[in-house]
């Protein structure tokens, strides 16, 4: 499946999940929005198959968290669809599409793909935490193809 572009990371998404996520920003907006990207993933590619918005109890424009209970919904429903958390996304209302130094403490514990939406400057970017932080590719797919 990844045959001809195995040296390149990237987490793959359709048009409707990045409206999805953008409007849950643009939703949330003065506070950061956050939701858990359901998917299936191998070492180069995560494949989103379903968004999972969240609630940030916070209510805050710097820091978001989800729910004990929301995340134990968001796995079980993985489970029951056979797929398995492959991303992260939140957005930063006021600052650039960027992880903070928030964002990478919490990337050390939740090893999958960041997704961060800047709201002022409407653009998305994908980070990954290996060693170092790496920005990854976002392949937007027109129409989205499920096993």
């Amino acid at each position: 499946m990844n045959q001809l572009n195995n040296s390149v990371k990237e987490i793959i998404l359709n048009q409707e999940q990045i409206d999805i996520l953008t409007a849950h920003a643009q939703n949330s907006h003065p506070n950061e929005s956050c939701a858990m990207l359901l998917g299936t993933h191998d070492d180069q590619q995560w494949n989103v198959k379903e968004v999972f918005l969240t609630n940030n109890m916070e209510q805050s424009e710097t820091n978001f968290t989800i729910s004990p209970e929301e995340l134990l919904h968001g796995h079980q429903l993985a489970e029951k669809k056979q797929l398995e958390l492959v991303g992260v996304f939140h957005s930063h209302p006021n600052s650039s599409a960027i992880p903070s130094n928030t964002d990478e403490k919490f990337m050390k514990v939740n090893p999958v793909p960041w997704i961060i939406h800047s709201v002022i400057n409407n653009d998305i970017a994908a980070f990954v935490l290996d060693t170092s932080m790496e920005e990854i590719s976002i392949n937007i797919k027109e129409r989205h193809f499920y096993q």
